[in-house]
C-alpha cells in the first residue's frame, strides 16, 4: 500500500519539478538569534533584507545540537523523534544513546527527515552533513551524503552543493541540508560576546556570500534557506557545580554535564530516588533546579522512557563540570530564553522579500519547506507551520 502511495505522490508532484528550485538548508550551529547585527554578518543581513528573516526562532527543550536538529528536520519534538539529549538512555530498552550513533542503529530515531520525505516523492536529495543524516532512518539515507568529519574543508562543502546543482535534472536534488559546526565551537570556547566569535560568524559569512555570488553567476535559482539549533550565553567557569560535590552514588547512570544532567536507574528498581532528590535538592543552593515531574512533562512536552529518572537543570551563567575539566566560557543547553533563541534567514524564489517576522518554532521549518518543495508530509508533525508560512509567496 505504502508503495502504491508514494508512486501515486511522484506521478502527481513529477510535472511541477522543472518548475522548482532546489531548496539548501544550511544550519550554522550556535549562530545566536542577534549574531547578524552583533558579529556583522553583512552577507546574511543582504539576504534577510532581500528575503525573509524570523528575528528569533525558538528551539525545543533542551536546546541541545542533536535534539533541534532532529525536530528542524522531522518536524516532531524531541519525545516524539527519539533524540531527546545529545546523551541519554532508554529505561525500556535498557540501552543508552551518544551523539551520530543512528548510524549504526537506527532505530533510535523516530519520524521522516525532509531528505527521506524528498525521496518518498520520487525524487533525489543529498545531505552534506547534518547530525543523523547518515543514520538509515526509514530503511533509506540522502541519495548523496558523507559521513561527518570536523575536519572537512568548509569551503568544499559549499562546493560539492555546487556541483550537486550541476547535476542532469533526473539526478538533481531537489534538498540539500548542510552543517557548519565552526560559530558554536568559538561561542563555547570563548563566549558569545567575543572576538573569536565574531571571527567565526565573519568567517561563514563570507562563504554564505561567496556561494550565492557563485550561484547567481551561474544562473542557478534556489531557496536558501540558514538556520540554526540554538542560542549561546555566557558562562562563569569559576562558579561551576563540580559532580563529585553532588555524592551522586555509583549505582545512578549520570548522563550529559554541562547545563543539564539526567540520572537513570537503569536495571535496579530499589534506589532511593526520593532521598537522593532531597540531598540534591540541599546542595543546589540556587545554582540548579532538580525538576519536579510537572516541570519534566512541562519542558519535555509529554512522558518518554528517556526523560531521566532526575534531571538537574542549570541555572546561567552556571554549568555542571567534572573536577579538573576544561574550562570554557560560553554554552547552551539552558531552558528556553531569549539567548538561546536561533535565527532563520530564507530567499529565493518561494520567498516573500524584504520581510520580517519576530518569532516561530523550529517545528516549523519541516511544513513550511515540505509546502515549498510541493511536497505531503505523510505523517503527523507536531507544527503546521503558522508563522513560517507567511513568509512564503501565494
Amino acid at each position: 500500500m505504502l508503495k502504491i502511495l508514494l508512486f501515486t505522490l511522484s506521478i502527481f508532484s513529477c510535472a511541477a519539478f522543472a518548475e522548482r528550485a532546489t531548496t539548501i538548508l544550511i544550519s550554522i550551529d550556535g549562530f545566536r538569534w542577534d549574531y547578524i547585527e552583533k558579529h556583522d554578518a553583512k552577507n546574511i543581513a543582504k539576504l534577510a533584507k532581500q528575503g525573509v528573516r524570523v528575528t528569533k526562532l525558538w528551539p525545543q527543550y533542551p536546546t541541545k545540537t542533536f535534539p533541534n536538529h532532529l525536530s528542524i528536520v522531522t518536524g516532531l519534538k524531541p519525545i516524539h523523534h527519539g533524540i531527546v539529549d545529545n546523551y541519554f538512555c532508554d529505561k525500556k530498552r535498557d540501552e543508552c544513546y551518544k551523539m551520530g550513533m543512528g548510524k549504526v542503529d537506527s532505530s533510535w530515531i523516530s519520524g521522516i527527515p525532509l531528505w527521506n520525505l524528498v525521496k518518498m516523492h520520487g525524487y533525489k536529495s543529498a545531505a552534506y552533513f547534518w547530525p543523523e543524516s547518515d543514520a538509515r532512518i526509514n530503511g533509506m539515507t540522502p541519495d548523496y551524503y558523507y559521513h561527518y568529519s570536523k575536519q572537512a574543508d568548509y569551503k568544499n562543502r559549499l562546493n560539492e552543493i555546487h556541483n550537486w546543482l550541476k547535476l542532469p535534472k533526473s539526478e538533481k536534488p531537489l534538498f540539500v541540508a548542510s552543517y557548519f559546526s565552526l560559530v558554536d565551537t568559538m561561542g563555547h570556547g570563548y563566549g558569545p560576546d567575543h572576538e573569536k566569535t565574531k571571527e567565526a560568524v565573519q568567517f561563514i559569512d563570507g562563504l554564505i556570500g561567496d556561494f550565492v555570488a557563485t550561484l547567481k553567476k551561474d544562473k542557478i535559482k534556489v531557496n536558501l534557506v540558514l538556520v540554526s539549533d540554538h542560542g549561546m550565553t555566557s558562562v562563569e567557569p569559576s562558579k561551576a557545580v563540580l559532580l563529585e560535590d553532588l555524592d551522586i552514588p555509583e549505582d545512578w547512570t549520570i548522563k550529559n554535564s554541562g547545563t543539564r544532567v539526567s540520572l537513570y536507574a537503569l536495571g535496579n528498581k530499589s534506589l532511593k530516588k526520593g532521598v537522593l532528590i532531597k540531598q540534591l535538592r540541599e546542595k543546589a543552593k540556587g545554582r540548579y533546579d532538580v525538576l519536579t515531574k510537572a516541570q519534566k512533562l512541562q519542558l519535555n512536552g509529554g512522558e518518554s522512557p528517556r526523560i531521566g529518572d532526575i534531571i538537574l537543570q542549570a541555572k546561567a551563567p552556571i554549568v555542571f563540570m567534572g573536577r579538573g575539566k576544561h574550562s570554557y566560557y560560553g554554552t547552551h543547553g539552558y531552558e528556553v530564553t531569549p539567548d538561546m533563541a536561533a535565527f532563520f534567514v530564507a530567499h529565493g524564489p518561494a520567498f516573500k522579500s524584504g520581510l520580517t517576522i519576530t518569532q516561530a518554532s523550529n517545528l516549523e521549518v519541516y511544513p513550511t519547506l515540505s509546502h515549498i518543495m510541493g511536497l505531503k508530509p505523510l505523517n503527523k508533525l507536531d507544527s503546521k507551520g503558522e508563522n513560517l508560512m507567511k513568509l512564503v509567496r501565494k
